[in-house]
């Protein structure tokens, strides 16, 4: 955490709105981290260093209501697929392919936040030579987890093991992204040291 020139803690955007909310929901908890997100890949895009982008929700619409053409209102949809990941694009000539995840528990970070799909599709671009990672909003603070290390926690809850990881072993191989002002979660520093 940093702070202003007059000694005040720095708090994005985002995360000030939120505290005025008296409630905070289960389905809106992780937008304080895809709003940051959407705002560095926003940057990454406008400082031509980086093509990312939010994948959009595969959507079968059931009902319209169609007041007036300019108005019309989805009243009915459904999912058609379960999505794979929340980001992709491209860096430096490779893919990049990413989830990003948040949790408030405060020693370990459940695997239940991941689906099966999920896992699968990681093991893919992995696969294809793509750079795959999860970026974790947890004990409050920003980290890189690469692909292959949440693979390897997943496969040790197959196996019968923890269905979570600490904290200890996400500092151990995760990588903390400090919060930054213009790319608020600036990952590619963290790519462009493992990758390039």
């Amino acid at each position: 955490m940093f702070h202003y020139p007059n000694g005040k803690p720095y708090q994005p955007k985002a995360q000030v709105e939120q505290k005025k909310q008296k409630t905070l929901t289960y389905s809106n908890r992780g937008m304080i981290l895809e709003d940051d997100l959407n705002e560095t890949n926003k940057y990454y895009l406008e400082n031509n260093l980086a093509v990312i982008h939010k994948k959009p929700t595969p959507v079968q619409i059931v009902n319209v209501d169609y007041p007036r053409r300019s108005a019309a209102v989805i009243k009915e949809a459904y999912f058609k697929q379960s999505s794979t990941t929340d980001y992709n694009g491209i860096y430096r000539g490779k893919y990049i392919d990413f989830e990003a995840k948040e949790t408030k528990n405060k020693t370990s970070f459940p695997l239940q936040n991941f689906h099966e799909h999920q896992i699968v599709h990681m093991e893919n671009v992995l696969h294809q030579g793509g750079i795959c990672f999860v970026i974790l909003s947890a004990f409050n603070e920003i980290y890189f987890l690469e692909a292959q290390h949440l693979l390897t926690f997943w496969k040790r809850q197959e196996a019968g093991g923890r269905k979570s990881f600490t904290y200890n072993e996400l500092i151990e191989i995760g990588y903390k992204i400090p919060l930054g002002y213009q790319a608020r979660i600036d990952y590619l520093k963290i790519i462009d040291k493992l990758y390039f």
